[in-house]
């Protein structure tokens, strides 16, 4: 199958080169928010409207994962310090320690639930946190799993990657778990997203996309570069996704039937991280090196 490189995404400067551009999400203001996690800062981008970014209190606090949330504002993790961040549309910050020391933070998205959800990678466990700040941790039934990414499915359960122990993850608002190996050996899944029918997963470490129906049928589709090292995913409609290559400083749209396209983007070595679905249905990404890119689709 053909796989074209169709041209080049907008670029817009963000912050020094620093900072580091991460996570990326829309908030409910229609602006796009975005973690620095090298800056310990939030950034909140208006096309043609300017950049505001709002300080956490420490530069080791390292944002990640950044996602709007029930309550109007947009949370966050703190992978550094081991937090949940909060920040409110006028920038007003706070954050919460879950119980577990050190579990390092890194997936967050908005459950069915009205609550928080998030992964913390270096503990093996799932939680879930109020919009008070009221956390409840979850045990996962294996060790050294990784939990990466995490996202809301159709069936009103969440699901994540488990990148060390190459496979999906299911978890029930109830806390029931379920796990899901990946056909490829030592795929490392980062990114997931749900289309509102079935998840999308990438694999850092194969240079693959993957989908997986709720009922745990999986299809893997291998990117025309096998280093492409595919980092994180979104999805625009159902059966068509976005995702960023970090390794091989493009991004990609992957459909259903497995047709990719790939575009490039104008600076070299930019490091493509976190990407998502603006509400003009444009497709943003955070580049690590100090902007953000941008593709409307065709």
């Amino acid at each position: 199958m053909d796989h074209p490189v169709t041209g080049t995404a907008e670029e817009f400067p963000l912050t020094d080169g620093d900072a580091g551009p991460y996570g990326i999400t829309v908030g409910p203001d229609g602006a796009v928010w975005v973690t620095l996690v090298h800056g310990g800062r939030i950034a909140r981008f208006v096309p043609g409207g300017g950049i505001d970014e709002y300080a956490l209190g420490s530069a080791g606090c390292r944002p990640t994962l950044i996602t709007s949330g029930p309550d109007g504002a947009l949370w966050f993790t703190r992978f550094g310090d081991h937090r949940i961040g909060r920040v409110g549309l006028d920038g007003t910050a706070r954050s919460f320690a879950p119980p577990t020391p050190g579990s390092g933070p890194y997936g967050i998205t908005a459950g069915p639930d009205g609550a928080l959800w998030f992964t913390q990678l270096n503990v093996d466990r799932i939680g879930r946190i109020t919009t008070t700040g009221e956390v409840t941790e979850f045990a996962l039934p294996i060790e050294g799993g990784c939990p990466s990414a995490i996202t809301a499915g159709p069936d009103g359960a969440l699901w994540f990657t488990l990148n060390q122990a190459n496979a999906i993850g299911r978890i029930t608002v109830g806390g029931e778990v379920s796990l899901h190996p990946l056909p490829t050996p030592g795929a490392a899944p980062v990114g997931i997203a749900g289309d509102g029918a079935a998840l999308w997963f990438v694999e850092i470490a194969a240079g693959q996309v993957g989908t997986i129906t709720v009922d745990g049928e999986i299809r893997e589709f291998p990117l025309p570069d096998p280093a492409s090292r595919p980092h994180a995913i979104t999805a625009s409609s159902a059966g068509e996704c976005w995702f960023t290559e970090w390794g091989a400083n493009r991004l990609g749209r992957v459909t259903a039937d497995g047709e990719i396209t790939e575009y490039a983007l104008p600076s070299p070595a930019s490091e493509p991280h976190g990407i998502t679905v603006g509400p003009d249905g444009a497709v943003w990404a955070a580049l690590e090196r100090g902007a953000l890119a941008r593709v409307m689709p065709r």
